[in-house]
């Protein structure tokens, strides 16, 4: 499935109407509705609730004459944000066609993009697609451009989360990084394998070493072309964990069915990084990804063990399953040697995070109190919600050690998700601001912008406030 298999770019392309209305709305006013359509309205007890649809016939009962969606009181999108974003279910719900926004909206970009998020469909395991052409005329004033670097941003992560590690270890996201970057004109190295130690990355080689697929650092850099003028820097460092059995400390089987997803960080930082790319947003980024299996095998790191890391700090393993932390640590310590403007790791890293704020809701860490205020703003309106939770440097004492520098996990049971931002924030000295995303990565029941699956979280709402912040 493409772009053009979700959208018309064309707005003279004859359509179905779609009438988004609101409970407050006349409906019976609607421009262009059939004489019958008060009685079908009646009939079927329309109110216009919040993402609730109904086809209205032509008056001879020919075809379909058109469509009204309810937005309720406008403002009941899901997971949050207005009602416009609930035209996502409609692909999935409507006859086959072609269908435009017959009334005006009141943010008809983030409703094309809703369209094009709930459009999106994973067959590629399938033996028979059975996805239906649903397209939807863009409007004449809404940016093609934009909605598409977002939109196959979204369907990039998504289709890098749902790939089975079977078929996506980290040989075959390096070559996703890669094809990403030779669209864009990007830049890529690796590091692979035991160049990981003579290189210096000596926690994501030990993290990876069990397994028969090589460990690496992916490292991507871009800049726009023409763009002479000294730019802002952001560098984005996403977890790679390709599949993750928990180690040596093994993962029941409940724990293990997904893992698949543990790579969602990476996932998430390239769905941002196309946008960033795709809309040439005048910044120098870097795309750092540590990408590695966390296997059982014989020379499998073990709980007690002491690794160094890149800075030369000592960690001793509490838990192997924590392996997250040690990999993003050694690439934001490469990273921050930089001193980026803006250094923004991704990770599906704790499931505290889960427990305290759910699926939808990834925790949100930052030093800077400016970018937590306009990315929790921009992701409730934009349904793409972040939500904050304190660096509190009380509980880095957690991580203390007896043998070594610090340990890998806290030595309790509370507050998982900050000790693990903490850890990682130890590996951060010289950026100008940090964040931390500590995301699910995945959908558990479908949603008006999404099946069931992987999903890029928060990878929209920081594109979006990047490019506030650029002026563009």
């Amino acid at each position: 499935m493409g772009f053009d298999d979700v959208y018309v770019a064309d707005s003279k392309t004859e359509a179905v109407p779609i009438w988004c209305c609101c409970k407050s709305d006349d409906l019976t006013a609607i421009p262009g509705l059939p004489d019958q359509a008060d009685a079908w309205l009646k009939a079927h007890d329309f109110k216009a609730t919040a993402g609730h649809h109904l086809v209205v016939p032509h008056n001879d009962g020919s075809g379909i004459a058109g469509v009204i969606f309810g937005l309720g009181d406008g403002s009941e999108g899901r997971p949050s944000g207005p009602s416009a974003l609930l035209i996502g279910q409609l692909p999935r719900a409507l006859p086959a066609g072609i269908y435009k926004l017959a009334m005006p909206i009141e943010d008809a970009v983030l409703g094309a993009i809703a369209w094009g998020l709930g459009a999106y469909n994973f067959v590629k395991y399938k033996s028979k697609d059975a996805t239906k052409s649903c397209r939807l005329v863009l409007p004449e004033d809404v940016d093609a451009t934009e909605v598409r670097s977002v939109v196959e941003a979204v369907w990039l992560g998504r289709n890098l989360i749902n790939t089975p590690a079977c078929d996506l270890g980290p040989a075959e996201l390096e070559e996703a990084v890669r094809v990403l970057a030779k669209h864009h004109g990007a830049k890529v190295t690796a590091i692979v394998g035991d160049d990981l130690v003579a290189q210096n990355f000596p926690m994501i080689h030990a993290v990876g070493r069990a397994s028969d697929r090589p460990p690496r650092l992916i490292d991507l850099r871009w800049k726009p072309k023409g763009q002479n003028s000294k730019l802002k820097t952001v560098t984005l460092v996403g977890k790679g964990i390709c599949f993750d059995t928990g180690g040596l400390d093994l993962k029941l089987a409940a724990g293990m069915i997904l893992m698949k997803k543990d790579m969602g960080g990476a996932a998430a930082v390239l769905a941002l990084g196309h946008m960033i790319m795709a809309q040439k947003l005048p910044v120098t980024l870097r795309i750092l990804i540590p990408a590695a299996d966390n296997n059982v095998s014989a020379n499998a790191f073990r709980p007690g063990d002491v690794l160094t890391s890149r800075t030369g700090m000592t960690v001793e393993i509490g838990n192997t399953d924590a392996e997250g932390r040690l990999v993003l640590a050694d690439a934001l310590a490469l990273a921050d040697l930089e001193a980026p403007d803006t250094l923004i790791s991704m990770a599906t890293l704790t499931g505290a995070a889960r427990v305290a704020l759910g699926p939808d809701l990834p925790g949100f860490f930052t030093n800077d109190d400016a970018l937590a205020g306009a990315v929790t703003k921009t992701g409730f309106t934009i349904g793409d919600p972040v939500w904050r939770l304190p660096l509190w440097t009380d509980y880095d004492r957690t991580l203390k050690s007896s043998v070594a520098d610090m340990n890998n996990i806290s030595s309790g049971p509370f507050a998982g998700a900050i000790t693990a931002a903490l850890f990682l924030q130890r590996f951060v000295k010289k950026a100008h601001r940090f964040a931390h995303v500590d995301l699910y990565g995945w959908r558990p029941a479908a949603a008006p912008l999404g099946i069931k699956g992987g999903e890029p979280h928060a990878a929209r709402a920081l594109y979006t406030c990047l490019k506030q912040e650029v002026g563009t």
